[in-house]
């Protein structure tokens, strides 16, 4: 018999490192595959379209919605469009593929919504939560040079209120460096697999 599947979601604050994790779990050879999302952004410099995010414009994007290809999507900081195509998770799930993928406070919301009319997703369902505290996410939002004053303003302001959020998911975890936040979501890995196997 096969174990259940498992898509592990994490989010956390821009800055919290879940995309760091995502990719490291995808890349550790433990099983996982990573959920491609979508986004309306241009790519930053040394990002891949169909690697870590497929880039669309806003209109292609506006289609997509209207041939409800999107498992979720939401606008993200007032200006942008981020998702999940249906296509990305249903299939890779029913074959009984890991899956990992990182997405916002919202997305995680939505997906709960869908688990509780899908089967499937609520069985294979994990979330978790990187908790940041203040001054250690604001030096890794200064440490990543992408974000002016104003922005690293209006993105812990989100920060803060994606934190109250903590509570709901199965797990958190508390960042403290890259290796232990990877070995936290190993353990998560570990005790998900063995109540899967059960």
């Amino acid at each position: 018999m096969t174990s259940q599947p498992l898509l592990l979601v994490l989010a956390g604050p821009a800055g919290s490192g879940k995309s760091t994790l995502c990719d490291r779990l995808a890349d550790a050879n433990v099983g996982f595959s990573r959920v491609v999302t979508t986004t309306t952004r241009k790519p930053r410099e040394g990002e891949v379209d169909g690697v870590h995010y497929h880039f669309f414009s806003p209109e292609e994007f506006d289609a997509r919605v209207a041939d409800g290809e999107f498992l979720e999507w939401a606008w993200v900081h007032g200006k942008r469009r981020y998702g999940t195509l249906a296509a990305s998770v249903l299939g890779p799930i029913s074959q009984g593929s890991d899956l990992v993928m990182s997405v916002d406070v919202q997305g995680v919301a939505s997906l709960r919504r869908i688990a509780a009319a899908n089967p499937a997703i609520a069985r294979a369902m994990v979330t978790v939560f990187i908790v940041v505290d203040y001054e250690r996410l604001m030096a890794r939002m200064r440490g990543r040079g992408q974000d002016n004053e104003a922005e690293i303003s209006r993105r812990m302001a989100t920060a803060e209120a994606e934190l109250r959020e903590a509570s709901k998911f199965d797990h958190t975890i508390e960042s403290r460096t890259r290796d232990e936040d990877f070995a936290a979501l190993l353990a998560i890995v570990d005790g998900a697999r063995r109540r899967g196997a059960g």
